[in-house]
């Protein structure tokens, strides 16, 4: 089917370039008539009178309207070849796009138009997102049926046991239990929000608040934790006032926080706020063992862990990080890891100090 559409596309230039080449030897050649016949007899009444028209001159204009047509199917038939190329090499890319083949690339034919250079270089930047998206849903699936496959494990196991009389139903039993749903359901939550943000879906309810507020109440909500950890807390909370969803930025407060607490217990912890040109700023440093240049820059990504320091066996879903950075892009702003040749993991959120953020 495509052949026949590059065929129709071929045939139809070339056709094009002969009717142009009528079309301007028709007027070319009334043209003439008209000057020979009318406006030469008009402007010269006195001129002798020539000869009839010959057959060497129907010769001429034959030979001259044959050479046109010939030089119009060629040029029509090249030009036609150069703009189908690419349109077959995106085409071939696309069919194998289209059977699941995301490393398929369109190539750009030598001697080809700007238009097509750019229309191969947006497909094979469109293809190298697909190819990304797949890779990240695949993990993502196999990543999500890991994280929910513990506790919904160890709730059977619970259930199991109390059906089989293993257990002593109480209250000690069944808060463990809560908790565990408590588990299941924040990582479902922490799915959502990530969705939501995915899709430009996430809705966000603009007040006027400070980044200072709005730490120190992160601080006091996680208290009892940080002092469960042994971190040790001193903060400047410097004025940083923005328009931001308070119930959203205090979400990405304690989930920076609470990354300090799981992965840098028993070290000193620095929270601050404070303005930084057109920014207001939120940085949380600890004194943990840090993350490698490569860490540092798969920090963000969902469900991914160091190996190391940052294991499965220190808890967390793998979706804290992922969704400060969520948040703070909701707002317009930017979450990143700083880098620093001390120990220990600095995450900075940056948002508009001025500019009304775009949601999603």
């Amino acid at each position: 089917m495509s052949g026949k559409r590059g065929g129709n596309l071929n045939s139809r230039i070339t056709l094009a370039m002969i009717g142009l080449t009528l079309t301007a030897f028709a007027v070319v050649y009334v043209g003439m008539m008209a000057y020979f016949f009318v406006i030469y007899e008009w402007l010269y009444p006195d001129a002798a009178t020539d000869e009839s028209w010959r057959l060497g001159d129907t010769v001429m204009v034959g030979l001259v309207l044959g050479v046109g047509l010939l030089t119009a199917s060629l040029i029509g038939w090249r030009l036609a070849r150069r703009i189908i190329a690419p349109l077959k090499t995106v085409a071939a890319a696309a069919r194998r796009i289209a059977t699941g083949d995301f490393s398929a690339r369109a190539e750009l034919p030598p001697g080809s138009f700007g238009e097509a250079r750019d229309l191969v270089t947006d497909f094979n930047r469109m293809a190298e997102r697909l190819q990304q998206a797949e890779a990240e849903l695949a993990y993502s699936n196999s990543a999500i049926a890991h994280e929910l496959r513990t506790p919904l494990t160890i709730l059977r196991g619970r259930l199991q046991g109390l059906l089989d009389g293993v257990f002593e139903p109480g209250p000690q039993f069944y808060r463990r239990l809560i908790a565990h749903v408590d588990d299941l359901s924040g990582i479902v939550e922490e799915l959502r929000t990530l969705a939501l943000s995915n899709a430009g879906q996430l809705e966000l309810a603009f007040t006027p608040v400070d980044l200072a507020d709005e730490a120190a109440a992160a601080l006091t909500a996680l208290e009892a934790e940080l002092a469960a950890a042994g971190i040790a807390v001193t903060h400047n909370l410097d004025p940083a006032a923005t328009l931001a969803d308070r119930a959203r930025l205090r979400q990405a407060f304690v989930a920076v926080l609470e990354n300090a607490c799981r992965y840098a217990p028993r070290t000193p912890v620095q929270v601050q706020t404070g303005i930084d040109g057109t920014d207001v700023v939120f940085r949380c440093t600890d004194g943990g063992p840090g993350l490698s240049e490569d860490g540092r820059a798969r920090a963000f990504d969902r469900f991914w862990r160091a190996d190391e320091s940052r294991g499965r066996s220190l808890g967390g879903s793998g979706l804290g990080l992922p969704i400060v950075r969520a948040i703070a892009r909701a707002h317009g702003g930017e979450a990143r890891i700083l880098t620093s040749d001390t120990p220990g993991l600095a995450v900075e959120i940056r948002l508009p100090r001025h500019r009304s953020p775009v949601s999603g």
